[in-house]
């Protein structure tokens, strides 16, 4: 979870200003939180304290409305209104916010159901439904500790995705792009073709793209590939979140460590 936080956080300053290369600062005075952190605690808070999904992402859209959290359009307008029905999204927002799942469950099924669970409140659309899936398989997998080759053959059967894409051919034509189906298997790739937590996320920011969720769900990932993100840029990020969102991202990172003890 911190992972994708971090991927975020560090995403942010480069989402509407893409950067070609991995040579860039991980943060500036710019650098901040986007509604990929604010959904994934609010992902967090469900699986630690229960409740609807649909009910904790309209409380946590309006304690940070726009343009603090610079949600989707749509995402923002369902939110607003009294309304619970899902909007048929394939967008990439089901996918950003979904790593607490995980990382909290315990069998690749349970994480299935739960990611589902998640996206489908809003991107009940097959496409939403596979990226939130995808990504939580890859991070359950990475974590307990299937190899990279394994994992890379699992996405491909299962869900379609093509992995087979190196970073070089796939940077120089990589645009803007706010699907899952545009998004989770670039941010796959980026993550499984990395050396260690912080190439991952520059291989991520390096592609261009939708920055700040591309770089969220490699985060995610990553971290799950290295069992943790390096303590000079968790501090960082904890730094940046304000005082409710890091303390409920430390009880959730608390009671998964209580877990593995």
């Amino acid at each position: 979870m911190l992972g994708a936080i971090a991927g975020d956080i560090i995403g942010s300053v480069y989402e509407f200003n893409n950067r070609r290369s991995k040579d860039f600062p991980l943060f500036t005075e710019e650098s901040t939180f986007t509604d990929d952190t604010i959904l994934t605690v609010a992902v967090a808070d469900v699986i630690l304290h229960g409740g609807s999904y649909t009910q904790a992402f309209k409380t946590y859209y309006q304690r940070y409305p726009n343009p603090t959290g610079s949600y989707g359009m749509r995402f923002a307008q369902w939110a607003r209104s009294p309304q619970s029905e899902p909007y048929n999204s394939f967008g990439n927002g089901s996918a950003m916010r979904v790593s607490p799942v995980g990382f909290a469950f315990n069998s690749l099924e349970t994480v299935l159901q739960q990611a589902k669970a998640s996206a489908e409140v809003t991107h009940n659309h097959p496409e939403g439904i596979k990226g939130a899936q995808v990504t939580a398989a890859c991070i359950f997998l990475a974590r307990t500790g299937i190899e990279r080759t394994a994992i890379r053959s699992y996405v491909e059967t299962t869900f379609g995705y093509d992995l087979g894409r190196s970073l070089d051919e796939i940077r120089p034509t990589y645009s803007f792009n706010e699907s899952c189906q545009g998004t989770v298997p670039e941010a796959v790739i980026a993550a499984l073709d990395s050396t260690d937590f912080e190439d991952a996320i520059r291989n991520a920011v390096s592609l261009g793209g939708d920055s700040d969720t591309l770089t969220c769900i490699t985060g995610g990932i990553a971290e799950a590939l290295y069992g943790g993100i390096p303590d000079a840029i968790a501090t960082q990020v904890l730094n940046i979140l304000d005082q409710p969102l890091q303390t409920m991202t430390e009880k959730f990172l608390s009671q998964l460590r209580s877990i593995e003890a």
